[in-house]
């Protein structure tokens, strides 16, 4: 087992990792911005390094100070939590190559799976079900309008080094396809430098569902079930929850759902812990839509309703332990909602600054990730994110019952939050209903927040 660990993130996933590691009589550095000086990861970990200003460019970004505070420290793993440096191959293969475990991913994988049109190949040879579409990277507009005509419109072009939405472009005729072809490589080559496009047949009415797995070095995998990722607004989640509330979700489907993602997971010899995303359909067919190779923001919620530390698994993973092999299921149903400082009455407007007043939400069922405090400043400098609420309970309507009362015991005085978005959320009758898809922001009252 490893001694000493360091994690290359910041609040409340590198306080997190810094929790699970205290557990398992593993000493812990922290690593921080001059913006971060007071967060709560630096206070609680047994050494912490500076490795910069605030620019995330000039420090959790920065490879060679991150293995150089590494190396100075004896720290003999690297967490990377999730964002950041997670899922960058030239990181993993740097650790390697010092000798420093990386817990997550090796660079081929990343590499692998970071590449839409490459995972798409890779998990249709595995025998995973894919959208149909074209197989790896258009190689011109007019391949583009032939391939739309045979799998039939709606269809969807994607970026293949996109993310967030960018570089993607639904079209519903063919009259519309050079436009939206067009438009959707310069915004790609903008963004990522890469305008290579692939094609997929719109899904419809979707739910974005992943699989949690997680592999070991001996090439097994075992899930750990569903989670319900659908409420989004432009492509980043708002909340999630487990199991997945859909009407056509059984218990056979998730099974099968489970085996895709192990039989994805073993296909590339993935270890670690991820998770496999699929969209959900309203006939209950799914398809692969990308591989997360580290820890989701989300993570919280399957570890309530399995009972199982996903850090813990990652770090015993990484040490060399086997996994038991044991797929879990849900045992109770669980909701997260991600709490932001911003302004949901300003189209979300980022709100950092100084927390005048906070109280945390409490009681048998409720938990809080967080790395706020009365008296924290937010720095303007990173996500927006600074808690994450979940709770747990018997039933899902019980869970959106506890959701409400935590979410109004939960005060954060100072700047803006998403508390009030989130309290109306789980009053909406459609959300309470669970027969959402991904479009379900696009009609949601905003008005009066």
């Amino acid at each position: 087992m490893f001694k000493k660990i360091l994690i290359a993130n910041r609040g409340e996933i590198a306080l997190r990792v810094i929790r699970t590691c205290k557990e398992m009589g593993i000493k812990t550095v922290a690593v921080y911005s001059t913006a971060d000086a007071d967060s709560l990861h630096v206070r609680f970990a047994d050494e912490a390094v500076c490795i910069g200003p605030a620019p995330s460019s000039q420090s959790y970004l920065d490879i060679k100070k991150i293995v150089s505070a590494a190396e100075i420290t004896n720290a003999d793993a690297i967490h990377p939590g999730y964002g950041f440096l997670s899922e960058n191959a030239e990181f993993s293969k740097v650790c390697e190559e010092y000798d420093i475990k990386f817990i997550g991913a090796s660079a081929e994988m990343i590499n692998k799976m970071g590449d839409k049109a490459t995972a798409k190949d890779t998990m249709k040879k595995a025998g995973v079900p894919t959208i149909p579409g074209s197989d790896g990277l258009l190689d011109s507009l007019q391949e583009g309008i032939a391939l739309a005509k045979e799998v039939g419109y709606p269809v969807i072009i994607k970026a293949t080094a996109g993310g967030g939405g960018r570089g993607m472009r639904k079209i519903e005729k063919e009259e519309e396809f050079e436009k939206a072809w067009n438009d959707a490589r310069i915004e790609s080559k903008a963004a990522f430098g890469n305008d290579g496009m692939y094609l997929e047949k719109f899904v419809e009415e979707p739910r974005h569902v992943e699989i949690q797995i997680v592999g070991d070095s001996r090439g097994r995998a075992c899930h750990l079930s569903e989670r319900d990722c659908s409420v989004q607004r432009r492509h980043q989640k708002l909340t999630e929850e487990t199991p997945c509330p859909a009407s056509v979700m059984t218990q056979e489907l998730r099974e099968r759902m489970g085996v895709a993602a192990i039989k994805g997971a073993e296909a590339i010899g993935y270890e670690g812990a991820g998770t496999v995303e699929f969209l959900l359909d309203k006939h209950g067919d799914f398809y692969f839509m990308e591989m997360n190779t580290r820890i989701q923001v989300e993570h919280p919620i399957t570890e309530e309703v399995t009972d199982f530390d996903l850090i813990k698994e990652q770090i015993k993973v990484a040490a060399g332990i086997e996994i038991s092999g044991k797929n879990y299921f849900p045992k109770l149903h669980a909701i997260e909602c991600r709490i932001n400082a911003e302004d949901v009455a300003k189209d979300f407007r980022p709100s950092p600054g100084k927390i005048t007043n906070l109280h945390l939400p409490g009681g048998h069922g409720v938990r809080v990730d967080s790395h706020v405090y009365a008296g924290y400043t937010i720095p303007p400098n990173y996500d927006s994110m600074i808690a994450k609420l979940i709770v747990s309970a018997q039933t899902r309507e019980e869970a959106l019952i506890r959701m409400k009362r935590a979410l109004e015991e939960f005060v954060i005085e100072g700047v803006k939050t998403t508390i009030p978005f989130h309290i109306k959320l789980m009053e909406d009758e459609i959300f309470k209903s669970g027969q959402f898809t991904t479009a379900f922001m696009e009609s949601f009252d905003m008005s009066d927040l």
